[in-house]
C-alpha cells in the first residue's frame, strides 16, 4: 500500500497562487500515474490534473492554464501549481496513486489538504 501524504494548502485571496505536494511512500514511484483531485463542500469528488509514469499530462478544463501538474521522481513527490485561483477552487485536494502489478491495479488516496480561496 503506497503512503500519500500532501500539504501546501491554506488560505489565499482571490488571484493568489498556491503549491501543493504530495510525498509518496515506496521505491516504485516512478512507475506510479500520478492524480489530482478535489472535493468541494457538498459536491463530489472531481478530477483536476494527471501525470502518467511517462510524463503525459490531462489537465480538467475548468482549470487548465491555471493548474500544472509536474513531478519529481528523485523526491518521489508530485506537484500541483496552482495560479490565478477563484473561490470556486475552494475544495479539499487529495493525490491518487495508480499503478499496476500481475494485470491488477491499485489506488492509493492521501488524506487531502485544504484550500480556501476568498474573494
Amino acid at each position: 500500500q503506497v503512503q500519500l501524504i500532501e500539504s501546501g494548502g491554506g488560505s489565499v485571496q482571490a488571484g493568489g497562487s498556491l503549491r501543493l505536494s504530495c510525498a509518496a511512500s515506496g521505491r516504485a514511484f516512478s512507475s506510479y500515474d500520478m492524480d489530482w483531485y478535489r472535493q468541494a463542500p457538498g459536491k463530489e469528488r472531481e478530477f483536476v490534473a494527471r501525470i502518467t509514469w511517462r510524463g503525459s499530462i490531462q489537465t480538467a478544463d475548468s482549470v487548465r492554464g491555471r493548474f500544472t501538474i509536474s513531478r519529481d521522481n528523485a523526491k518521489n513527490t508530485v506537484y500541483l501549481q496552482m495560479n490565478s485561483l477563484k473561490p470556486e477552487d475552494t475544495a479539499i485536494y487529495y493525490c491518487k496513486s495508480t499503478s499496476t502489478s500481475y494485470d491488477k491495479t491499485y489506488n492509493s488516496w492521501g488524506q487531502g489538504t485544504q484550500v480556501t480561496v476568498s474573494s
